[in-house]
Order: structure tokens, then C-alpha cells, then sequence
């Protein structure tokens, strides 16, 4: 049965891809890439019990990249006519004559590209009227705002969902692609009066609705921990151990990520440098990546250059056994490309067999991280300080919330100062982690 979702069928997007790649090799370029998109899709948010916007997207792109034998050139267009396409290939064509020669310019080889489609389940539209999306974002700010009378106002409550579709086509002969659809519901309320207000948030994303948490769980969440930050304190400045809630901890691996990504070798602007099968975590620490998950966040059976995934284990026992690279940064550093033009692919950190209550009562006193602030994270010295706020542990148990605080310390050390992982994980963005418990950080708050 046809979908009646997009405008175009998956057979015209590959009828258009087919069509750049033809008018490409006909001005001249040695070689080609296209990528035909569309996506749609509606998003509604609830303030205070009365509708504050709703949001209807359409759009669609063609991008094509030529070159003429190393030299590359880049355009795309919004516009599927046939007069808009020829004008699209010779600006590219035209940007590639004028640029100089490299060497690790090119198409992805031949013998890396995926051969086989693979269904990861991720497309499952919402067939949600606004109305009923109306609906669902009032019951989810009224379960927020309902869990305490100390909620004094609302930031609102957003349901959203989104569809897209795909063709990616090289001159190699590569052609495939697929759709995916993403939906989330989330909510932010404010809780307290004057100086002592407090705000926190929830959310909830997933390829397929029926996977998402309820409305009613988003918006308790998303009150219970506003209340929570009422009557914060500080805390004294000095050196304690941190353990950081599952929905922050994600970051962690965020930054791992950003010095193990190609660019950042051959750049050289990464503490990670020449780290390769070298013990970089903890032996507690053992990250896998999977492109096969199905209906995954960050699944897919190629990459952004159509070079086949696979699954594999990139952090052994705190020993690192692979980078993230396209087929540039691979040839820029004489490797093999990964398959990871474009990012990650569903990294899970995996948990130590902890238990949240556990990983508290292992701490016995520090601090909680439970938000941070700011972007002061250096990948190329690995040097880390943020602002942060949660909650102050003593004896194990959660003592009173904590704010107006900066942890620091150097990511080369945190992570091999990291003694357990949680089995509370979330899956935020592709990344999925419990909470991580690390053996001391400098912890700066009030003298």
C-alpha cells in the first residue's frame, strides 16, 4: 500500500537521484554523490492550560557533491524541477574547478559500501489530529503543575512529531535509503517565589508512539523534579566524588565521541591523540555501538557516505579499540574508514550491575549532578569545568539539593576515575548510560 504520508513515492526520489548523478557526469565531474530528502511534520505546545503555538514543517532538499578527480565542489537546492537541478550540478561543477587538489578527497570506496537493505523498524507514523495533540500536551503540563502547589508557573508542554525520507546515490552505483519518523512529548514547569524559583524539565522521545512514556508520567516527572530544587543550598568548595544522573551522563560519552571523531585527529586537536588500544577508562567502562537497533535513535544500515555499519565494541575494559571516522578523516590518517560519516550509531555504556540507591550508598558523601550549565569542555586538552546543580549526598542518602556550583577536573582523568555505572539507563539521542559514579572531582561552591 502506498504511503500517503510524503508527497513523493521512495521510486521519484531515486528517479531524482539518478537524474543529479546523470546531469553530473554530463558537465564533466569524475564522480558523484546525492542526497534527495523530504520531511514533515507538526509540533503543539500548552502554556498555562492555553494553546501557545502550533507548528506545521514541510521541506525538501537536494544536496549534490561532485568532483572532478580530487577536486570537490558542493550545492544544493530546494527545488525537484528540472531546470533547478541542471543550475544545482554546474555550481557544484563550477565550485569544483576553482578548488585545489586533495588527496583524501572522494567518494567512499567501492568495497565498503553496504550491499544489503536492512529493516530497523523506524518509521511508524502518529496518525494524532492537532486536536488530540492539543489534548495530549494539556494533560501532560496539568500532571506537572498538579504535583504540588509550590508549582507557580509553567515553561508549557510540547508534543511533537516528525516523518522523513531519504535517497542517498553515488556514481559507484550505490542507491538506497529509507524513512523514519520521531516523535517526543515534554514539559517544564516552575516551582517556588521570588529569588527561590526553581525550574526542571521532562522528556520522552521514540521512533514509534507507543514507545514513548504518557503524557501523565512526562509532566509528573517534570514536577516532581522542579519541587525537588526548592530551598537549594551551596556547598563548600573542595575535592568529592560526583555521580552523575543517567540523563547527564550521556554527555560524558558526548565528549568521548567528539575526541575520537576523525576530524579531530588529523586535526590534532584532541586529547585522545594516538590513543588507539590504549586504556583510556576505567577497566569498569565497556561501551558497545550497534547501527542494527531496532527502532534506535541512531540506527541505520550505512553511513552518510553509504558505507555498510556494523556492530562492534569501541571501549573494552576502559581500553580503547576504535575511532569514529568517514572516509576523509580515515584517509587523512591512513586508515580504514569506520562507517560513521554522519556520527554514532546507538552507543550504550554498559552498567556494572549497580542499582541507583547503590551507586548513592557506594559515594556515601559527595554530590549528585542532576543538570550542567555552560560549555567549558576543551577536546583538545581534555581540560573540564561547567556549572552544575542537583543534590548533596550524605551517608548515601540524598541530603537537600545544591546550586550555584562548578565541577572541574580533566576528562582524561575523570574517565579513568570512573568506579560503577548505574542500571538506571535512559536512551537520550542515540546514546543510552545509567548514572555514573566518578572517584573525585573538584567541587568549587562557597569558602
Amino acid at each position: 500500500m502506498a504511503d500517503s504520508t510524503f508527497s513523493f513515492s521512495r521510486n521519484s526520489l531515486e528517479t531524482l537521484a539518478a537524474r543529479v548523478l546523470d546531469l553530473a557526469r554530463k558537465e564533466g565531474a569524475t564522480a558523484a554523490e546525492a542526497d534527495v530528502s523530504e520531511g514533515l511534520g507538526q509540533t503543539v505546545t500548552v502554556r498555562l492550560g492555553e494553546v501557545e503555538t502550533i507548528e506545521y514543517n514541510q521541506d525538501k532538499g537536494v544536496g549534490v557533491t561532485v568532483y572532478i578527480g580530487q577536486k570537490k565542489g558542493h550545492a544544493n537546492t530546494s527545488d525537484f524541477s528540472d531546470a533547478a537541478l541542471a543550475e544545482t550540478v554546474r555550481a557544484a561543477v563550477n565550485i569544483a574547478r576553482f578548488t585545489a587538489d586533495d588527496p583524501a578527497s572522494g567518494l567512499a570506496d567501492k568495497d565498503r559500501l553496504a550491499t544489503a537493505s536492512r529493516d530497523l523498524d523506524l518509521y511508524r507514523p502518529w496518525d494524532l489530529p492537532v486536536e488530540s495533540m492539543i489534548g495530549l500536551a494539556r494533560e501532560c503540563e496539568e500532571a506537572a503543575r498538579g504535583v504540588s502547589e509550590r508549582i507557580v508557573n509553567s515553561e508549557g508542554a510540547t508534543v511533537s512529531s516528525h516523518s522523513s525520507q531519504f535517497i542517498y546515490a553515488n556514481s559507484h552505483g550505490f542507491l538506497d535509503g529509507f524513512s523514519s519518523t520521531r516523535h517526543s512529548l515534554s514539559a517544564a514547569v516552575v516551582a517556588g517565589e521570588g529569588a527561590a524559583m526553581q525550574r526542571d524539565y521532562w522528556y520522552s522521545v521514540a521512533r514509534h508512539p507507543e514507545d514513548l512514556d504518557t503524557a501523565a508520567q512526562v509532566g509528573r516527572k517534570a514536577g516532581e523534579r522542579s519541587v525537588r530544587r526548592l530551598d537549594a543550598r551551596r556547598v563548600r568548595t573542595g575535592r568529592y566524588p560526583v555521580l552523575f544522573e543517567a540523563p547527564v551522563a550521556a554527555s560524558l560519552i558526548g565528549h568521548l565521541v567528539a575526541a575520537i571523531s576523525g576530524g579531530s585527529l588529523y586535526r590534532k586537536s584532541s586529547f585522545l591523540l594516538d590513543a588507539l588500544d590504549t586504556r583510556v577508562f576505567s577497566d569498569k567502562v565497556t561501551i558497545d555501538e550497534d547501527p542494527f537497533l531496532p527502532r534506535g535513535l541512531a540506527s541505520s544500515p550505512f553511513d552518510n557516505e553509504g558505507v555498510a555499519t556494523a556492530p562492534r565494541r569501541l571501549v573494552d575494559g576502559g581500553v580503547l579499540k576504535g575511532y569514529m571516522l568517514g572516509s576523509y578523516s580515515a584517509r587523512k590518517l591512513g586508515m580504514a574508514t569506520t562507517g560513521n560519516a554522519g556520527g554514532s550509531h546507538n552507543l550504550t555504556l554498559q552498567d556494572t550491575g549497580e542499582t541507583f540507591e547503590a551507586l548513592l550508598a557506594r559515594m556515601g558523601t559527595g554530590l549528585l549532578v542532576t543538570e550542567l550549565m555552560g560549555q567549558g569542555v576543551n577536546t583538545v586538552t581534555g581540560d573540564y569545568s561547567r556549572g552544575a546543580c542537583g543534590f548533596w549526598v550524605e551517608n548515601g542518602v540524598i541530603a537537600w539539593p545544591v546550586e550555584e556550583l562548578t565541577i572541574a577536573g580533566n576528562l582524561r582523568e575523570m574517565f579513568l576515575d570512573i568506579e560503577a555505572i548505574g542500571n538506571d539507563a535512559i536512551d537520550r539521542g542515540g546514546r543510552r548510560t545509567g548514572s555514573v559514579l566518578i572517584g573525585g572531582m573538584m567541587v568549587a561552591g562557597e569558602d
